[in-house]
């Protein structure tokens, strides 16, 4: 597949997609991130309005909980094969009885299967991996990893181990015949986040070969600094037809030290940009909004945790604000462990939503705040979107890179504040007195940055389009 520029773009016919059939791969399999969920509905919008007959699916663990929140989508399996699914009625149920009502009923039947499933993937990877060590045996052209070790010696390790090496060959089936294969943004990119990062490294480097556009959008990349992962980054990348980034402060850079052409990458914004724009309210709100993340990626000590507490609640006593809890990651309930403490038991505090919410239904708790205080990235997404300043709370170079993005693509928004002891309680205390002080000034600024993020991504996604409908008319010649 070659690039897809200007001279190219009397070639593309607009079509009704009848004989598309995309895959998205969103990047958060479990479907329990509010942000990927906001990213997802923007993402599959677009491309049914482009492409209103396509089959769009998305790669998943939990298919019906996929059609619950996205009606428009098709559940895709990688652990299974990842088939097509058959189109029947049954796949309307999900969608009639909503994410609040398939939620728990696919939790609970996850977990009645977890162990059996658990001891199948274990059986198969072992059989697989012995089948693989018979052929490399066979076969004298075994291919040698990057160290100069054969495969074969690295799969005995790994036997002895008691782990199995990941098999860039297990592709979902649906990729046989998929005219676009389209990663969506996130954060997965990095060194926190390897395996995430290999999957879609892998189907993207077996789309390309395919000669199947491959294209990426909304993506935050980095910090990458493993070895391994470079290495597979620079050896894909540069093949993927278009990149767009959700910053401009640490992505373009990345990307050109990983041999990547700059006509390939766009700086966008953050997809999710749009839905929480659409969502925004003409009155100014009077909450103050917080989400604290804990997680290995973003480590907060108990002391730092009770500094946060105190100040939060001083400040929105000083200003008669209440507390609204926003629970962004579901994932092991990390957000609602850690944001809970910070908000129970403060007189005006609002209920916080379930754990299968709709990412509107978030975005809809944002719009009542005047300043939201986060160390989730996408509940400062929405904040910033909606005009609403926020104060981001980093403990890591991972949110570091994150939130300084947004300081960038929304100039004067994000006041960062570091999660250490050093003063804290004063840094924080300004920080959120500044913001909600500013609160009333800054809103137009922040929508028009917004905007301006949101026609960025329009002509990311209309350069995809054209990209697909040309290759599609080329193969009907």
């Amino acid at each position: 597949m070659t690039d897809f520029d200007a001279s190219n773009e009397a070639g593309a016919a607009a079509i009704d997609g009848s004989d598309l059939r995309i895959i998205v791969d969103n990047g958060e399999y479990w479907l329990v991130n509010k942000g990927d969920l906001a990213m997802l509905d923007v993402t599959v919008g677009r491309l049914g309005r482009r492409w209103p007959k396509a089959r769009i699916g998305v790669v998943t663990y939990e298919p019906s909980l996929l059609r619950a929140y996205a009606p428009g989508a098709e559940p895709v399996a990688y652990h299974r094969g990842g088939p097509w699914p058959h189109l029947r009625r049954l796949g309307k149920v999900p969608e009639l009885l909503g994410p609040r009502l398939v939620g728990p009923l696919s939790r609970a039947w996850r977990a009645s299967t977890r162990t059996p499933r658990r001891y199948t993937r274990r059986m198969r990877d072992t059989l697989r991996m012995i089948l693989r060590l018979r052929r490399c045996r066979i076969d004298e052209e075994c291919v040698p990893l990057p160290g100069g070790a054969p495969v074969s010696a690295a799969l005995e390790d790994s036997a002895r181990s008691g782990h199995t090496q990941r098999v860039r060959g297990n592709m979902p089936a649906a990729l046989s015949g998929a005219s676009l294969v389209l990663a969506m943004g996130g954060g997965y990119l990095a060194d926190v986040d390897r395996d995430q990062a290999h999957r879609t490294l892998d189907l993207l480097e077996q789309a390309a070969d395919r000669s199947i556009p491959t294209a990426m959008v909304g993506q935050g990349l980095g910090p990458m600094e493993d070895p391994e992962l470079l290495a597979r980054a620079a050896a894909v990348l540069p093949k993927v037809n278009l990149i767009a980034l959700r910053e401009d402060r640490r992505g373009p850079e990345l990307l050109r030290r990983l041999g990547v052409g700059p006509k390939r990458v766009l700086v966008t914004g953050d997809d999710a940009v749009e839905l929480a724009y659409g969502m925004r309210r003409d009155q100014i709100g009077t909450g103050l909004g917080v989400c604290l993340r804990v997680g290995v990626y973003s480590p907060v000590t108990c002391e730092v945790h009770d500094t946060v507490k105190r100040v939060v609640r001083r400040c929105a006593e000083e200003i008669g604000a209440g507390l609204v809890p926003l629970i962004v990651s579901e994932y092991e309930s990390q957000d609602r462990r850690s944001t809970l403490p910070l908000v129970q038991g403060y007189p005006l505090m609002t209920p916080p939503l379930g754990p299968y919410a709709t990412p509107r239904q978030l975005i809809s708790q944002v719009s009542r705040c005047r300043v939201v205080i986060t160390g989730a990235y996408h509940a400062a997404v929405f904040a910033l979107s909606q005009g609403i300043p926020v104060v981001g709370l980093t403990a890591s170079r991972y949110y570091d890179d994150k939130l300084l993005g947004l300081v960038q693509m929304f100039q004067g928004g994000l006041r960062p504040v570091k999660l250490v002891p050093d003063r804290l309680e004063d840094r924080l205390t300004d920080a959120i007195r500044r913001a909600s002080a500013e609160a009333p000034a800054r809103r137009e600024s922040l929508r028009k940055s917004a905007y301006v993020q949101i026609q960025a991504g329009k002509q990311a996604y209309e350069r995809i389009f054209r990209l697909v409908e040309f290759d599609q008319g080329n193969r009907r010649l």
